[in-house]
């Protein structure tokens, strides 16, 4: 059976910049994997690589067994990936819903169960993309993905300057996709804490290669490995 989804030796980067130095690693169909590091090591550039918006020097990317390292990013889309960006983008002078809509894919995600997910995003499926919070704009990003009815999604540091009653909302939303619903996922994210506890399985990046990859549970059992890697403890 082919692999649902691997980097083997992949260096990529920005022009003649290398990010990723030799990355290599592999996911398997419905699991979810934090990718953590320092900032600058690549975590960012790994997602871009992903979606096909960096330079690939060496090595190869395999989805589902297809070699896709060139493959265009709106092929990747179609191909089965779901991108929610750092910077979310949505569509200021549209509606929630013409958002949600404008993209939508066949499939098992439709509105009714992207408002069920987010069902703030259905008291404000009139409102216009510039209308919104910064929190529920992360959440039409992640909405606005799923409606494209994804077999990985990709989220790039979705809890970057929210308040904290919002991250707990959007980080059980997610969790509950990836366990109920079976969608993979890969969360890139600063808050080592939360990002641990939504996934099963993580990778550790420094100067762009792997220096750490296991169980998110034993990771966030282990302390001082954690600290001494990213410089950050597990403390509440």
């Amino acid at each position: 059976m082919a692999e649902f989804l691997a980097f083997e030796g992949v260096s990529a980067g920005y022009g003649e910049a290398v990010v990723l130095d030799q990355l290599g690693f592999a996911l398997a169909e419905g699991k979810s994997l934090a990718i953590l590091g320092r900032n600058g090591v690549g975590k960012s550039t790994l997602l871009e690589t992903l979606m096909g918006n960096t330079r690939v020097m060496a090595g190869r990317v395999l989805w589902r067994g297809r070699d896709i390292t060139r493959l265009p990013s709106h092929q990747r889309v179609h191909a089965g990936l779901g991108w929610v960006p750092q910077e979310r983008e949505v569509f200021p002078s549209l509606t929630v819903e013409e958002n949600l809509t404008v993209v939508a894919r066949k499939g098992a995600w439709n509105l009714q169960r992207v408002y069920a997910l987010f069902p703030r995003l259905r008291e404000r499926r009139a409102n216009y993309g510039n209308q919104l919070s910064g929190g529920e704009q992360q959440m039409l990003a992640v909405g606005r993905a799923l409606m494209t009815n994804p077999q990985l999604l990709l989220l790039d540091e979705p809890m970057e300057g929210l308040a904290p009653i919002i991250v707990e909302e959007l980080a059980e939303a997610i969790r509950r996709m990836c366990a109920q619903e079976g969608l993979a996922s890969i969360v890139v994210e600063q808050h080592p804490v939360l990002t641990l506890a939504m996934t099963d399985e993580v990778i550790v990046l420094e100067r762009g290669k792997v220096i750490h990859q296991g169980t998110s549970r034993a990771l966030a059992d282990d302390s001082a490995l954690l600290d001494r890697m990213l410089g950050v403890t597990l403390a509440a």
